[in-house]
């Protein structure tokens, strides 16, 4: 199997990988399933390879009759030929971009590739921003990146492992010093790996566990994370230090991983208190591994001897007591003389017996002390500009993760605090029905309660299954703080706020675990940010009004400033994109940080804005750094959280490189962006013409969305047959449901199948549908209109951004497949409107795009993405029209074909992998 898209030279490496592994994927397709199946899986590539180039009706019915007539055996292989080759595709891509940063390193000083750290540095030199600039950017810069479990990475971790070690065998052939005989082993080992790619099950026995999925989240920070993360900070420190040599820099911590696995609680029964606790206790026991991992290391290096070399004082004095103190005599070191290895020996013990036994470190902290006491002693006898890296990194590391591994939130919904406090409040006769009040008598409630010291809880009462579980969380909350440190779980965000009442409910659920604490003398203590969660366009909406009546109240204020008079707002760009599509969304996601940056400010309280961005476009997503830019410029200040949902985790941070570049185009954009908004300070970061122009294009794209998903009565019926939304409940990809509260509403449905679904029916409706009728409308108002479209194109970063991912959902949707979905729909006259409305919105939104960017074609501004796409797109069309067929017969039979429903799985899987996209 092989691919021959036309393309630039610069991805000629990139066609000869894919050309390679596609020919070892040919010759096990051989080994494995004979020539039938080699030639029956060639033949349908090169009719849609054909149809592609230029389609023609005689081949694509002819394509049709050819899977229509593949048997169930040959069938399954056909699949599986398809989906392998697109986990190869995916690796020689990432490959490719790992060789690409390689070639930029190798080039002369004046070739910088563009996003990285040097060249952010070097710019904001160019551009005149002082070094007091950067430090004050360095202070207040803060990107913490969120991991999720939803939705869940729908590769396996075994085939995950194979794709990592393919990469590696890959980046060994590039190396221009291996010889022949060297290559012929790779290439040998090559296609043993590919051998064992094809013979491994993609799909998954049973719904994964919610440890499963902490495990599957672990794997990256034992990986990747926890070498790359210190070492963007010290590239930082690096540039710096070119650039700027007159300045002494100590760069801050400004870059973090938390998580959600194991502490996401809304929607998803199985993550209770205890499994919460079992992951917490898991990252520890990661990171601390990983710590002793490398004391062990540094006490193979530090050789050094009191008899060559004099060391400080103070690391004598704890070496003596710290001996007598924590280590019997059987485990010290013996060689006297060797002080920092008597050190290290006694870290390495305490490092052991942290959460164990009093010998252990209390804190991270404390071991963080050791490791300065250290420094301190090496650099008497080392000099300081030639820095020991791999104490550096540790250093960094500890200030990194601490004891606790990453931050993790705990989420949960409105409604599920809303019932506790009102079970809690009726067992103490307070309110009789606490759910039927209206919200001006909810909030005097609430804050007469924080305001009174007295508990609520009463000893020895049966509270419901739901209450006592939620009172365990937050009671978990409180002895995680002790036994893990503050930052173990700094957030709970509360899913669906919708007004300031559902905020108070769970400070009052945290005063009763005394997470909240009120003293006689009226003084408070307060150790959890509680976060609301935006989600729809009314909560969007409402949401700085919610946060306003929060500030203005004291009870609230006197929390927020024993947490630094810092608040930190979520904003999910998943329902809103659902609740009013993705253009709409994103104006009010955006429009919300302006008002709620602005209204802070008057009260003089930071916030950090937590974008929980899904990893499709029609839930928020696109690379990492296109993200950050657009956001409003002014808000770089406050600090800034983004989800990592569950399926870009591995395309990002499966490999150390690619982790590291993904980091560092993150890094660069912060750093470039809140500089010059820095130098900049009060100017205006936008033309007022350009608000009023989305105001007007976002009010038409609403209103054209409702019309079709809430206004035509049909269109749940279209949806659930055009799209194999049912047949996604059975692959085992997560451990939610796919609805909340397992309901077949459509408020009930989780934006993840919504988008999953039309992603694999090729209509990526989510992604795009009524912007186009926003825009152009907007255009043809007046001739001066699409002028100032193509001007805000070129100078407004959130709309360039928003036009370039709506370029990129039209390129991944397909109305020719898409039509074949289409007629699915059984009844003739809503298939024909629906469908109908939906490909002339296609087109509408295909012209209109265009003619804002300029481009000939879409995606002309990002050839590499372009051709990413094309390369992909003759081997997702097959396992498309199988996909159907599987459907058709499956939907038609009286009783579950279990074998069937195995062959449709194989495709979501597959096309999920093609598009690099699930939900």
């Amino acid at each position: 199997m092989e691919n021959n898209s036309k393309t630039n030279n610069s991805s000629l490496p990139l066609r000869r990988d894919v050309k390679m592994l596609g020919h070892i994927l040919g010759e096990i397709l051989l080994y494995n399933g004979g020539r039938e199946l080699f030639e029956t899986v060639e033949k349908i590539r090169l009719m849609c390879k054909v149809l592609r180039e230029s389609f023609e009706t005689t081949i694509y019915e002819e394509l049709k009759r050819e899977i229509a007539g593949l048997e169930p055996e040959i069938r399954k292989q056909v699949i599986r030929a398809f989906e392998v080759y697109f986990h190869l595709i995916n690796i020689a891509e990432q490959n490719h971009r790992i060789r690409r940063r390689r070639e930029y390193q190798l080039q002369e000083e004046a070739n910088k590739q563009p996003g990285s750290i040097e060249n952010a540095v070097h710019s904001m030199k160019g551009h005149d921003i002082t070094a007091d600039v950067i430090k004050k950017v360095l202070d207040g810069m803060s990107l913490e990146l969120v991991i999720t479990a939803h939705p869940t990475e729908a590769t396996k971790r075994s085939i995950l492992e194979i794709q990592k070690r393919i990469a590696d065998l890959l980046k060994n052939l590039d190396n221009p010093l291996t010889s022949n005989k060297e290559r012929e082993k790779i290439l040998g080992s090559l296609y043993n790996e590919v051998s064992a790619l094809w013979q491994t099950d993609e799909l998954r026995d049973r719904k994964p566990t919610v440890i499963d999925e902490v495990r599957n989240g672990l794997y990256y920070f034992d990986h990747t994370l926890f070498d790359v993360l210190p070492d963007i900070h010290e590239e930082v420190e690096d540039c710096l230090d070119v650039y700027y040599p007159d300045h002494d820099w100590n760069v801050p911590t400004f870059l973090r991983f938390g998580s959600w696995i194991g502490g996401d609680r809304d929607g998803n029964p199985h993550v209770t208190a205890d499994v919460t606790w079992d992951t917490l206790i898991r990252q520890r026991r990661l990171v601390l591994k990983k710590y002793k991992d490398v004391l062990i290391e540094l006490m193979r290096r530090f050789s050094h001897s009191t008899a060559l070399i004099k060391v400080s004082d103070e690391l004598i004095d704890s070496v003596r007591r710290d001996e007598m103190k924590f280590l019997p005599p059987e485990k010290r070191w013996t060689v006297t003389e060797e002080l920092y290895r008597r050190k290290f020996a006694i870290m390495i013990e305490r490092i052991r017996q942290v959460g164990e036994t009093e010998t252990g470190y209390r804190t991270s902290e404390e071991l963080l002390a050791d490791l300065h006491l250290i420094r301190r002693s090496v650099y008497l006898h080392h000099p300081e500009n030639r820095e020991l890296k791999l104490l550096e990194k540790l250093i960094r590391q500890v200030e990194l993760f601490g004891f606790h591994l990453a931050t993790l939130d705990i989420r949960n919904h409105s409604g599920e605090h809303e019932a506790a406090i009102a079970e809690i409040l009726r067992k103490v006769r307070i309110a009789e029905d606490y759910r039927t009040m209206p919200e001006e008598e909810k909030q005097a409630l609430l804050q007469k309660l924080l305001e009174d010291p007295r508990p609520l809880l009463l000893l020895h009462e049966d509270y419901s299954h739901e209450t006592q579980e939620m009172i365990n969380v937050f009671q978990l909350i409180k002895r995680a703080h002790e036994e893990f440190g503050k930052q173990s779980i700094a957030v709970y965000l509360v899913s669906m706020t919708q007004s300031v009442s559902d905020l108070l409910e769970v400070l009052v659920l945290a005063k009763e675990a005394g997470i909240y604490r009120l003293h006689v003398d009226g003084s408070i203590e307060s150790d959890l940010h509680v976060a609301p969660l935006l989600e729809t366009i009314d909560d969007l909406t409402a949401g700085p009004k919610i946060i306003e009546t929060l500030f203005n109240m004291p009870v609230y204020r006197n929390h927020l400033e024993k947490l630094g008079n810092c608040q930190e707002i979520m904003l999910g760009y998943s329902d809103g994109s659902k609740d009013g599509g993705t253009l709409t969304a994103n104006w009010k996601l955006y429009k919300a940080q302006l008002e709620i940056h602005k209204m802070a400010r008057n009260y003089h309280v930071g916030l950090k804005f937590f974008h929980g961005r899904g990893g499709s476009l029609g839930r928020g997503g696109g690379p990492l750094n296109r993200s950050l830019l657009s956001q409003p410029a002014e808000t770089f200040g406050d600090g800034i959280k983004i989800t990592e949902q569950g399926e870009v985790l591995s395309s990002r941070y499966l490999l150390e490189d690619i982790a590291y570049r993904s980091l560092e185009q993150a890094t660069s954009t912060m750093l470039e962006v809140a500089a010059h908004v820095s130098k900049e300070s009060e100017q205006d970061f936008r033309d007022e013409r350009y608000v009023q122009a989305i105001e007007e294009i976002s009010a038409v794209s609403y209103a054209k969305y409702q019309s079709l998903v809430f206004e035509d009565q049909d269109f749940l019926t279209y949806f659930n047959q055009a799209t194999p939304l049912y047949e996604l409940g059975e692959l085992n990809i997560g451990s939610r449901p796919m609805a909340r509260k397992n309901s077949a509403k459509f408020e009930n449905l989780r934006a993840i199948p919504w988008v999953f679904a039309w992603t694999q029916s090729r209509q990526l409706l989510p992604g795009w549908y009524a912007a186009g009728t926003g825009l152009e409308s907007f255009a043809k108002k007046s001739g001066e209109n699409l002028a100032l479209l193509q001007e805000m194109y070129e100078k407004w970063p959130f709309f360039r951004s928003t036009i370039d991912n709506l370029q990129m959902a039209l390129m991944k949707a397909d109305m020719t497949t898409a039509r074949e979905y289409a007629a699915l729909v059984q009844d003739n006259e809503i298939r024909a409107r629906i469908f109908g409305n939906i490909e002339e919105e296609y087109k509408r939104t295909k012209k209109v795009l265009l003619a804002i960017s300029g481009d000939s074609e879409l995606l002309d501004h990002s050839p590499n993405i372009k051709d990413s796409v094309r390369r992909r797109n003759p081997y997702v069309d097959p396992l498309n029209f199988i996909q159907i067929e599987l459907i058709k017969e499956l939907r038609n039979m009286e009783e579950p074909d279990e074998e069937l429903m195995t062959e449709v799985l194989l495709t979501i899987s597959g096309i999920a992998a093609g598009l690099r996209n699930t939900g």
